[in-house]
């Protein structure tokens, strides 16, 4: 699909300049960044300047890469971790836990602080970091209707911005996604009844418990996917209509049902923080394929929106690194996130410290 505003070609244009090439119509899997520069990347994004950032959930830091250059510097984050440095310069700032780093309408930066409860935004003009949803080192659930600087998060795990930079954030301890109004800052719950039970295959998008929310992707085609880590699924939202459905998942742990139906399939299995599911999630901007990191099975699976058909594309489904080479006798080690740019999956594989790359990842 062709980019349907000016910054949207810049950031297009920008992206497949400075992308690596695919060399093969067989896929192949290969490391992009290694433990040298990164430690423990748990989400990737390309910038509007066509660099791709990241954030570097071990060392407390949101860091890019110029592919023009293979050099990577520091965006925000000094190493050590706290919340410290709002108002001054990002790079001068303390970050605990990053998860998921995000850009607005106007190019601004947005970090998803796990371990501080809150969501920074850096000035990317001025490079100044301030918070913008959360009360710094303090976790609950309050807030709405309020100032989303005086809400309480409780771990939030994901990020996304719409069209018009209205902030969505997954928040997984409080089982729901909370929503930021770009013009008003005022904080109210977007998605989920607060309960942790087991989300109905269809539903209304405040009445159903929502077990977890992990990522929430916006779509180039307009359409709303949002991943459950603790409720193993993956659901289609209509804001619209404020309807959840159901696509893939069962809803019980495991690794089954690749070649079937993804409704039928089943995501995670044991992981440090107990039984959990899918992690990132990204959309092909045809809208035809998903891909999606099924962290606790150390695989990346691909559902066909079309068919619903759910298969694995890279992983061997054991906790290992690599080799590169053949994706499905790769081994991956608890992956967090993906995204697609053009035929080129980027694999945050933060366990093993490896930003890889699935080329070509569509046909």
């Amino acid at each position: 699909m062709k980019p349907t505003s000016r910054r949207e070609f810049f950031q297009f244009a920008a992206a497949v300049l400075t992308a690596p090439r695919v060399q093969s119509t067989v896929p192949q899997i290969t490391t992009l960044l290694d433990k040298a520069t990164v430690n423990n990347p748990f989400h990737v994004m390309i910038g509007p300047d066509g660099f791709l950032y990241f954030s570097d959930y071990g060392s407390n830091r949101v860091l890019k890469y110029d592919f023009r250059t293979k050099q990577t510097s520091v965006v925000a984050g000094t190493g050590t971790k706290g919340h410290a440095g709002d108002g001054g310069p990002a790079a001068s700032a303390q970050l605990a836990a990053p998860h998921e780093v995000r850009f607005d309408s106007k190019s601004n930066l947005y970090i998803d602080e796990r371990d501080n409860h809150t969501i920074r935004k850096v000035d990317m003009k001025t490079g100044i970091i301030t918070t913008v949803a959360g009360t710094p080192r303090k976790n609950g659930y309050g807030g709405d209707g309020g100032s989303a600087t005086t809400a309480l998060l409780n771990q939030p795990h994901g990020i996304v911005l719409d069209r018009q930079d209205n902030l969505y954030i997954c928040d997984p301890l409080n089982n729901r996604v909370r929503r930021v109004d770009a013009k008003t800052a005022v904080i109210t719950t977007f998605a989920g009844n607060g309960q942790a039970g087991h989300t109905p295959d269809e539903g209304g998008l405040t009445e159903v418990p929502l077990a977890g929310p992990r990522s929430l992707e916006i779509a180039r085609d307009g359409k709303w996917y949002l991943a459950l880590r603790e409720g193993n699924g993956i659901f289609l939202l209509d804001p619209t209509r404020r309807t959840v459905k159901r696509i893939a998942g069962t809803g019980g742990n495991g690794y089954s049902g690749d070649g079937g139906p993804a409704i039928a399939a089943r995501f995670g299995s044991l992981g440090p923080g107990g039984l959990t599911g899918p992690k990132g999630l990204c959309v092909s901007d045809d809208g035809r394929t998903m891909f999606v990191a099924d962290c606790e099975n150390h695989v990346i699976r691909k559902i066909d929106l079309r068919t619903g058909i759910i298969s694995t594309v890279a992983g061997t489904g054991e906790r290992a690194d690599g080799p590169d080479g053949d994706p499905l006798k790769c081994k991956l080690s608890r992956p967090h996130a993906v995204l697609l740019r053009g035929r080129t999956l980027y694999i945050a594989d933060s366990e093993n410290n490896r930003i890889r790359l699935l080329q070509p990842a569509l046909s």
